[in-house]
């Protein structure tokens, strides 16, 4: 499936939502928007939006009551973590857990607190993983006291 228009307006919220993250020297700053299969915003979510440890995909599932209807998708501004240093469970085990079949990101996470792969591992597993490249410097701008150079 290639990215459409509501792709890219809720991908865009997402990454609105991660300009909300309060600041970390430690951690990326990540906007979630879950979205049903009508097309309708179930829960949203930002990186350390309740707890200091919160990140986006976590705190916007965590919000649905049950789990997600089928054929709901996570826009997140940042792939989802596959390693994570702060919980047990990363974002990928917790979507996957949750019976999610689609992930669209704008930007693949860099190896700077972990490695990255996210992608990867929950296409592996079934999950629909949709990159719109074209949203990626918007993601990083938020993100640019991490990155190097």
């Amino acid at each position: 499936m290639t990215d459409s228009a509501a792709d890219r307006r809720f991908l865009r919220q997402a990454i609105e939502l991660s300009r909300r993250c309060p600041p970390s020297d430690a951690a990326f700053s990540v906007g979630a928007v879950l979205v049903g299969a009508d097309g309708a915003v179930l829960a949203t979510g930002y990186s350390r939006e309740s707890d200091p440890h919160d990140h986006a995909e976590e705190a916007a599932l965590a919000k649905v009551a049950g789990p997600p209807p089928p054929g709901a998708t996570i826009y997140s501004s940042l792939e989802p973590c596959l390693d994570r240093l702060s919980r047990p469970l990363s974002c990928c085990a917790l979507i996957v857990a949750a019976g999610i079949t689609r992930v669209v990101l704008a930007w693949r996470e860099p190896p700077i607190f972990v490695p990255g792969g996210g992608a990867a591992w929950l296409a592996a597993r079934g999950v629909l993983v949709t990159e719109i490249p074209e949203l990626a410097a918007e993601a990083r701008a938020v993100n640019a006291h991490l990155l190097p150079g």
